[in-house]
């Protein structure tokens, strides 16, 4: 009896295997299915539109708009990469290019030199920030893309572009002998040492030589004495995995766990530890982090938070854990695709946004409240997942007002940060030039020449305010005062200069430094007054209060 009972049991659970497998089987025939289906008729589409559309049409655009557009809907970071890009794509990894050695921005209708890298092609043949370019060999810039100039000025290395600019401020043309070269950007644009033997590192981006520029510097400073370090990774949108790890290897033992990743491959999931010997285990560290500091970024903070290595002092960073990995496609083109997501040490994922459960509008929300989880650094702290780092000290940053922020984005700064340039040959060091008041008042003539406006969120709420009370019929009985708060927040430049005048000074100041001392003059003349720094130095500077934050 009780063989055949067991043999009975056996025969049902072939059965339900068998019929698992074909159910297994049919699910996955019909899913090719659909995708042969689709790819079908995705292609009899484009040859009618492409043989029947009234108006010619750029087939490889409309096709590239499409992919562009799927992509789009899983997340922004998977992405198609096509021939004509991978020089860019080179840049984000390896900092590499064969170019002129600056940055440019379309002003307006123009395209102009934004910043030239110190000791650069651009540099060294006198182009300068502002510069608006006319022509390069021969091929005139008016009304062209910043991509095409940035192709243009692209190539390859030792051979000659002769660009012609116009000047602000000068009548004439100038033209300019600029011969490329290969071109390296540091990830780690500035190092030294601050008051109280601490020293500083700013990173900004993670290419294939960031780790090994921040152990050059970590050795600099410790050979100036450096008794803690702050490694600024502020803005900081993250690159390589790979250096994200070896930077924290430099600070933890061997054999630590740096990140894990996990995605629908499992072959491809892997535990990155460190590999090589520390530089310093012992040394105190604080890493600066903001709403801009991402993917590496937080691997990096994350880790020295959750290890219990460091103090993190800013504010919230991106929240980006999603691992990116690139994929070879045909006309050596290639799709970069979200493939993992990436777990700190203490088994946290923190991911902001949840791209697989969109709302009905297409829109993507936050990882809900009531899905957050509690996890524990190596000490025990209590550290949660669902969105960004938070840091262990936090410093909330004073906002621009509408007329700072109207002054940068209408490129007001920049532009007489230009023509001051143009006018003075040198200035004051980095770390003590200042704005004079008789600078400020040629500022304030040079905007009313110029008939700046700006807007105010706080007038356009108003504005939306008084129609919603229209609409309900409220608005005659709060009408006087309607125009009382109207009076009070509507623009009024020479009001909001003097109201201002501090901060407008520090951001005409800061502009106008770059122009002598470049991104080294700009970095030196940002931390004078910097809030967050300020933080990060007395928390270092008070031992007990360090080793408070990093106990239970």
């Amino acid at each position: 009896m009780k063989v055949f009972k067991k043999k009975g049991i056996l025969i049902m659970l072939a059965a339900i295997l068998f019929c698992s497998g074909a159910f297994y089987g049919f699910n996955r025939d019909e899913k090719n299915f659909e995708i042969s289906k689709n790819l079908n008729i995705y292609h009899t589409l484009f040859r009618e539109l492409n043989m029947f559309y009234v108006d010619e049409i750029d087939a490889g655009d409309l096709i590239k708009k499409s992919m562009d557009a799927m992509l789009a809907s899983l997340d922004p970071y998977t992405t198609y990469i096509p021939e004509s890009e991978m020089e860019d794509f080179k840049l984000m990894t390896t900092g590499e290019y064969a170019g002129i050695g600056s940055l440019i921005s379309k002003h307006g209708d123009d395209i102009i030199v934004a910043e030239p890298y110190k000791d650069l092609p651009a540099d060294k043949a006198g182009l300068k920030a502002g510069d608006i370019f006319v022509e390069i060999n021969g091929i005139k810039i008016d009304k062209k893309e910043t991509a095409d100039v940035s192709n243009l000025l692209k190539g390859q290395a030792n051979m000659p572009l002769t660009i012609k600019i116009r000047r602000p401020g000068v009548d004439k043309l100038i033209e300019k002998e600029v011969v490329r070269a290969e071109i390296q950007l540091k990830s780690v644009p500035y190092h030294g040492m601050l008051e109280d033997s601490i020293g500083y590192i700013n990173l900004n981006q993670f290419t294939n030589k960031a780790a090994g520029e921040v152990r050059n510097a970590l050795r600099e400073l410790e050979e100036q004495h450096a008794k803690s370090i702050i490694l600024d990774l502020r803005g900081n949108p993250g690159g390589l995995l790979d250096q994200a790890v070896d930077i924290v290897n430099l600070f933890v033992a061997k054999g630590e766990s740096i990140v894990s990743t996990k995605g629908k491959v499992s072959q491809w999931d892997k535990d990155y530890k460190a590999e090589k010997v520390p530089m310093d285990t012992d040394i105190p560290i604080a890493v600066l982090v903001s709403r801009g500091s991402a993917s590496a970024s937080e691997i990096v903070s994350g880790a020295i938070q959750d290890l219990d290595r460091g103090v993190i002092v800013g504010q919230r960073t991106f929240g980006k854990g999603l691992v990116q990995t690139t994929r070879n496609l045909s006309y050596n083109s290639k799709l970069k695709v979200t493939t993992a997501k990436y777990y700190i040490p203490s088994g946290r994922c923190i991911q902001a946004l949840d791209y697989t459960h969109r709302n009905k509008d297409g829109s993507v929300g936050k990882v809900p409240d009531t899905l957050i989880s509690e996890f524990k650094t190596k000490n025990g702290r209590i550290v949660r997942d669902g969105g960004g780092i938070l840091p262990d000290v936090k410093v909330d940053l004073d906002l621009y007002s509408s007329l700072s922020v109207g002054l940068i984005r209408k490129f007001k700064i920049f532009d007489y940060a230009t023509l001051y340039a143009n006018k003075h040959s040198e200035i004051a060091d980095a770390t003590s030039f200042e704005i004079s008041d008789e600078d400020y008042e040629d500022f304030k003539q040079f905007l009313k020449a110029e008939k700046f406006e700006y807007e105010s969120e706080s007038t356009e709420i108003l504005e939306a305010l008084k129609k919603a009370a229209k609409e309900e019929k409220y608005f005659k009985i709060a009408e006087e005062e309607f125009d009382h708060i109207t009076a009070k927040l509507t623009p009024n430049l020479d009001r909001d200069l003097n109201m201002f005048e501090k901060e407008i000074k520090t951001l005409l100041a800061h502009e106008i430094v770059k122009r002598y001392q470049y991104q080294t003059g700009g970095i030196l003349y940002a931390l004078r007054d910097d809030k967050v720094l300020k933080e990060a130095m007395n928390t270092l500077k008070d031992h007990q209060k360090y080793k408070e934050i990093l106990k239970k």
